[in-house]
């Protein structure tokens, strides 16, 4: 599968012919100056929680390029008052079908609110399933023995925060990685803002030490996986 790193938790993974964009929070992101949102087509837009460094641009991008939005049912209301019409509601341990496959609604240790400050229901994951291939993407979340449950997922890939201060940090997210049995980590959620800067090679190499890869693309990158 083909991975594009926007920063922050941003990613879009092509599965099965579509385009899957994880919480978009691209233009309020300095590090993502040169990417524009406006080319941004994705089929479907995930949104794991409703922090605004997750969902800031999910409204615009979602009414330029006419994607279905998948969000816990309390976000509902609040895309729809920024003009989204197209929202799939889901909630944990729901599994639905779409055009890609399934995904999965399943638990993070986090927050939630919108940007105005309203009731943004509970944070989550998604585990999407292409038919082939599985990967996971934890969202905003410190380390749960939940993550247990996706040991058996024979998961490809999997997108875990990794800048701390907010979320687990490396050494956490190394333990998340074990508890998932995944060995290939793309790592979000960190260098935006001075407290979630990290140590690029000092995580590599806890990674590696462990028997893992993390992979750090730069923005606007993709990689294949």
């Amino acid at each position: 599968m083909k991975v594009t790193y926007y920063g922050q938790s941003c990613v879009a993974v092509d599965v099965n012919g579509k385009t899957l964009l994880f919480d978009p929070f691209i233009t309020p992101n300095e590090l993502a100056k040169d990417i524009d949102i406006k080319t941004l087509k994705p089929d479907f837009i995930l949104l794991t929680h409703g922090h605004g460094d997750h969902v800031a641009d999910a409204p615009a991008i979602a009414k330029n390029s006419g994607a279905k939005v998948i969000a816990v049912v309390e976000m509902q209301a609040w895309l729809e008052e920024q003009g989204v019409e197209n929202v799939q509601v889901i909630n944990f341990g729901g599994k639905q079908t779409f055009d890609f496959g399934t995904a999965k609604f399943v638990q993070a240790i986090h927050t939630s609110s919108t940007p105005d400050g309203k009731y943004a229901g509970q944070p989550g994951g998604f585990v999407v399933d292409s038919g082939s291939e599985k990967f996971y993407h934890a969202g905003d979340t410190a380390l749960t023995y939940d993550m247990k449950l996706l040991e058996d997922e024979q998961l490809k890939f999997a997108f875990l925060p990794i800048g701390d201060f907010f979320t687990m940090g490396v050494d956490d997210a190394v333990r998340a990685a074990q508890f998932i049995n995944c060995k290939n980590i793309v790592g979000v959620h960190y260098d935006t803002f001075p407290m979630i800067k990290i140590d690029h090679e000092e995580a590599r190499r806890k990674f590696s030490s462990a028997g893992l890869t993390l992979h750090l693309p730069a923005i606007g990158e993709s990689i294949e996986l």
